[in-house]
């Protein structure tokens, strides 16, 4: 398994912009899917953003699609999100997830979890 630590998150106003990253230890993160996740307080969790192992393919849930851009860097065990245009139903903790198996990105099934970081969007 790998641990994941999120950063980057914060308060800022609707339409605003934030970029979270996760920075993942282990020297197998380049053979990981990827994923990003929230959890606004008394919602269900859910899937935001997704990656394969070489950054080829993604998936982005409707909610995020044009606003949101999910990367990562192999070369430095981390992954991003890219979040612009942002609005308040955004708000919730972000969380970054990895899985060993190629097709967790597509799958949304995730065994590694990091801690989560607060995103907040005032109105």
């Amino acid at each position: 398994q790998v641990q994941l630590v999120e950063s980057g998150g914060g308060l800022v106003q609707a339409g605003g912009s934030l970029r979270l990253s996760c920075a993942a230890s282990g020297r197998t993160f380049s053979t990981y899917s990827m994923g990003w996740f929230r959890q606004a307080p008394r919602k269900e969790r859910e899937s935001v953003a997704s990656i394969s192992w070489s950054g080829a393919n993604t998936d982005y849930a409707d909610s995020v699609k044009g606003r949101f851009t999910i990367s990562r860097d192999n070369a430095k065990n981390t992954m991003y999100l890219q979040m612009s245009s942002l609005k308040p139903e955004d708000t919730a903790v972000y969380y970054c997830a990895a899985d060993p198996h190629g097709a967790a990105w597509y799958d949304k099934v995730f065994s590694s979890w990091g801690q989560g970081t607060q995103v907040t969007v005032s109105s």
